[in-house]
């Protein structure tokens, strides 16, 4: 049976289907589950409205009021991998389209992102997702770290950060297919431990950002920023640099 978390993801995505072809996995998989599986929760969060707290309130319902900055830190990192996992759906557009603006270079990110969605729809961000990462043969961009560091894939960075998630205790979510440093999976890492759905010891998301993310993922933003096929997703790219480097510069102030 269902649990009524994952009934509700389902119906406001339109059914088990729908839900699959959101967060980018197998319908069969989808049907399988009894409930949301806490490696999913963010993402379906992020494609159906569905709140976290809702989806699983044993991890989130009880939880202690999440401190304000971390709950943006894990917000903006969600959207980030959920824009990277794969191409957004109206519905996510829309959402979009109604991000809060402030003067500052977060702020005018968001401003940016929310006025090339309300100026795009699902259909043309669908192409422009396919030509900059899937492409016939390959897509113009290559977001992973072991590309930007050592050229090659499935190179020495992806065994270092695996070794780094065995240590949290992280394991890879039945299914994916990406390897797990992929811009999308670290920022879902990351996004897990800003929410502490991945306990982890304190110092542990700074840890893992400056190895495994702040070494490439500015670049990856900037080259995205810069690519041939970008149009809703050149303000991704702002959006990914703007927040990168803050998160750097945060980091590196003394605890």
């Amino acid at each position: 049976m269902r649990d009524p978390g994952l009934d509700r993801a389902i119906a406001a995505a339109g059914g088990v289907g729908a839900l699959a072809r959101k967060i980018g996995i197998a319908q069969p998989s989808v049907s399988n589950w009894s409930r949301v599986p806490a490696e999913r929760v963010l993402t379906v969060e992020a494609v159906t409205g569905v709140s976290r707290a809702e989806l699983r309130p044993d991890l989130f319902g009880e939880q202690p009021v999440l401190d304000e900055i971390d709950a943006a830190r894990a917000s903006e990192y969600g959207l980030l991998a959920t824009l990277l996992a794969r191409a957004p759906e109206q519905a996510l557009l829309d959402r979009i389209a109604g991000l809060r603006a402030d003067p500052s270079a977060l702020g005018l990110a968001h401003a940016a992102l929310a006025e090339a969605a309300r100026k795009s729809n699902a259909e043309r961000v669908e192409r422009e997702y396919f030509d900059l990462f899937i492409g016939l043969g390959r897509g113009e961009m290559l977001p992973y770290g072991s590309y930007y560091l050592a050229g090659f894939l499935h190179e020495r960075p992806l065994a270092r950060l695996r070794e780094s998630l065995a240590q949290l205790g992280i394991e890879r979510a039945a299914g994916q297919a990406e390897p797990e440093d992929h811009a999308a999976i670290l920022c879902e890492v990351m996004a897990g431990l800003a929410s502490g759905k991945f306990p982890a010891p304190e110092g542990a998301a700074r840890a893992l950002f400056e190895a495994h993310l702040a070494p490439w993922m500015e670049r990856f933003f900037s080259d995205l920023e810069q690519a041939e096929a970008a149009d809703f997703y050149r303000c991704v790219g702002t959006l990914g640099r703007v927040f990168v480097a803050i998160e750097r510069e945060a980091f590196a102030l003394p605890s």
